[in-house]
């Protein structure tokens, strides 16, 4: 009896080993990808050395700067410095001799050479002390030793003109008892209008500024409108209806529709150029119709009391003849006569009775 027992206990658990086993195998792929998910998870955070990370495009700024980094001693920290626009351009003037004075028309950033020699006066030292100065100021660092050579002093000194602030007066002093002067700036327009531009209230009017021909061509205009303290600039694109600019190479133009007395006043154009704008202004002045008319209404009102004042003296005076005719000295004389007939009657009486 113990046998059959035996028998079926083991295959009880014969059977329960295969269940066991078969429910591990099950389980088998679900612990490989248990396993496999953190390693793909730490591959997906490291990056190679040689790749990069993608990107998106529109993720990227539209501008370009040039920078410099600049690090420190320990390598820790690192600061962003913006690039100015350096000159690459070089150009080089003289002042010699009996010129002391020099205009410089520049259009583009440059490194600019100045030289100046001078003669020096009748007692020539062996060496003198030369500086430069900008708009009346010391310019750092630019004393130096100026010795003799070849009887005349030079002094050169280079220049970085990079923007319009580096434009002005730059002047070259030997010693203190010499002076020479170079002028730096845009080309400037020669024609400048002297008399205002007359119009009337409600009409169109055109302003215009040139430039010599003969100089470089603007690379564009702009006008502004000084409004008593500074100076506003005119967009013809915000205000259509008001203001037209035509630019035309050397020669710009700015129209003004249905002008009133209020746009009367100093009108500036500018002929913009790389390192600067070159300004001059033309003036408008807006009368109305009676304007013109009052000289004429001054005359006439001056003619009319004239008249009246002469009018008024002539009738005062015949009122003054007319009195004095009327008066007592007048009576005697228109009696005289009366006696006179009377006489002549009575004698004449006389003369028939004798007869």
């Amino acid at each position: 009896m113990q046998q059959p027992h035996r028998r079926r206990d083991r295959l009880t658990q014969r059977t329960e080993e295969r269940t066991t086993m078969t429910a591990a195998w099950r389980q088998l792929p679900v612990l490989i990808l248990l396993i496999l998910a953190p390693c793909r998870t730490v591959s997906s955070k490291s990056v190679d050395p040689t790749t990069q990370p993608l990107v998106s495009i529109a993720s990227q700024p539209t501008d370009t700067r040039s920078v410099v980094l600049q690090e420190s001693v320990d390598q820790t920290t690192q600061t962003l410095v913006s690039i100015a626009p350096q000159p690459t351009d070089t150009r080089s003037f003289v002042l010699k001799g009996d010129t002391t004075f020099k205009n410089v028309e520049l259009l583009n950033p440059v490194n600019l050479s100045l030289e100046c020699v001078w003669t020096g006066s009748q007692n020539k030292q062996p060496s003198i002390t030369g500086y430069w100065r900008k708009d009346g100021a010391e310019v750092q660092d630019s004393r130096v030793t100026v010795n003799l050579k070849e009887q005349q002093y030079n002094l050169t000194k280079v220049f970085s003109i990079a923007s319009e602030e580096n434009l002005g007066n730059y002047t070259c002093v030997f010693g203190n008892e010499f002076e020479m002067y170079f002028i730096l700036g845009a080309p400037q327009m020669g024609e400048i209008r002297d008399k205002p531009i007359v119009s009337y209230v409600g009409d169109i009017v055109v302003l215009i500024c040139k430039m010599d021909e003969k100089k470089p061509k603007p690379n564009t205009w702009t006008w502004y409108k000084f409004n008593g303290t500074d100076r506003e600039e005119i967009s013809a694109a915000t205000d259509p209806h008001r203001y037209l600019t035509i630019n035309d190479g050397w020669k710009t133009k700015l129209k003004v529709k249905n002008v009133s007395e209020a746009d009367s006043g100093l009108y500036h154009c500018g002929a913009v150029y790389n390192i600067s704008t070159s300004m001059t202004h033309v003036e408008l002045k807006v009368i109305t119709i009676m304007e013109p008319l009052k000289p004429f209404i001054s005359i006439l009102i001056e003619v009319i009391i004239l008249v009246a004042a002469i009018l008024i003296y002539e009738r005062s005076r015949s009122k003054k003849k007319e009195a004095e005719a009327n008066g007592p000295n007048a009576e005697p004389k228109n009696a005289q006569p009366q006696t006179e007939d009377n006489g002549g009657e009575k004698s004449s009486s006389v003369r028939q009775r004798k007869a």
